[in-house]
């Protein structure tokens, strides 16, 4: 079927253009990358917490895209929420190059002797106590990095739990959603920052510099995007600002009950003074009291067989269980 032109503008090409802007694809060139100076299989079990952890790559990117495929907001967020998770994709992809590059020459197995007795095994056989040290960090190794990946990265942590979706915030509320990215952001950068102190490989250190580097954007822009969206009024504190205030006990909304001794955080800046939503004052209530009535549970049914207050009562009243015959106490809530 041919082009069609309608004032000058082909059609075919404009959707074309259009269907490559929404499409991934894959340039060579990382973002950014420096080479570890010398194998480090032990580092590379830990850098995986960086890519499959709970606070790592895999999940703020995913938390990003799905975030911003759900959004229902100004393109504006859906963009940048787009544009930072097709970031982190490279970032899964420079912690990648580097695991697999500080497990190459790792040793498949160790020496026969030195894995029996490091220390005898150097005594004995004039081992130079270095290589057995060498030996001792290989065994610490994640052995998934050999047996599974063949010296390559996992979905996974760096105690080998695999990634799970359960970990990402997508709740198509932006204010909620950017809080959580923030959070995210915040706990990666913090990870990524020990990671950097816990290795003198100036290689490892350059790349981690530059990943560190992009979460204080990370940061600053979620904060940016928080106020942002707070500042055009599509949503403010708190979330979810679309329901009626009315509707919930405002008397407790901006108490702090001091649940525990001592009374320190009376002098917060959450203990007196306007609520940051400026809805309210908050009061600090020194000693909070129960506000609702003791329950006590109701009886157990009979055909659960949980144990009940009175053995009488499980029993059926006559102390030789159910008087029920068995076919009728096979259905449950019957």
């Amino acid at each position: 079927m041919g082009n069609t032109n309608i004032q000058g503008i082909d059609i075919c090409a404009a959707l074309y253009a259009i269907e490559v802007t929404i499409m991934f694809y894959h340039n060579k060139r990382l973002q950014y990358y420096t080479p570890p100076e010398r194998p480090d299989p032990l580092y590379a079990k830990k850098v995986q917490e960086l890519i499959g952890g709970v606070f790592g790559e895999m999940t703020v990117m995913m938390q990003y895209l799905f975030q911003g495929w759900n959004c229902r907001g100004p393109a504006k967020y859906r963009d940048l929420l787009l544009d930072t998770g097709t970031e982190e994709i490279g970032h899964i992809e420079i912690l990648s190059t580097l695991i697999a590059q500080l497990l190459d020459k790792a040793p498949v197995s160790l020496q026969e002797e030195s894995a029996k007795d490091p220390v005898v095994g150097a005594a004995m056989g004039g081992s130079n106590p270095r290589d057995i040290i060498s030996d001792v960090i290989t065994a610490a190794m994640n052995p998934q990095h050999a047996i599974v990946t063949g010296f390559g990265a996992q979905p996974a942590d760096s105690v080998g739990y695999p990634w799970n979706g359960r970990f990402i915030a997508a709740s198509g509320n932006l204010l909620a959603d950017f809080r959580s990215n923030l959070h995210a952001e915040s706990q990666g950068r913090l990870q990524a920052v020990r990671l950097y102190e816990m290795t003198n490989d100036a290689g490892v250190k350059d790349t981690l510099s530059f990943l560190i580097a992009r979460d204080t954007m990370h940061q600053n822009q979620w904060l940016a995007a928080i106020e942002d969206l707070e500042q055009s009024g599509l949503e403010t504190t708190p979330v979810p600002s679309s329901f009626p205030l009315e509707l919930e006990k405002h008397e407790f909304a901006y108490q702090f009950w001091n649940n525990s001794e001592g009374t320190d955080s009376a002098q917060g800046r959450w203990a007196k003074g306007r609520s940051i939503d400026g809805k309210g004052e908050f009061q600090y209530v020194e000693n909070p009291q129960p506000l609702g009535p003791e329950i006590v549970p109701s009886p157990p049914n009979p055909k659960l067989h949980t144990t009940p207050i009175d053995g009488k009562a499980q029993a059926g009243g006559n102390g030789q269980g159910s008087a029920e015959p068995l076919v009728n106490r096979t259905t449950i809530g019957s």
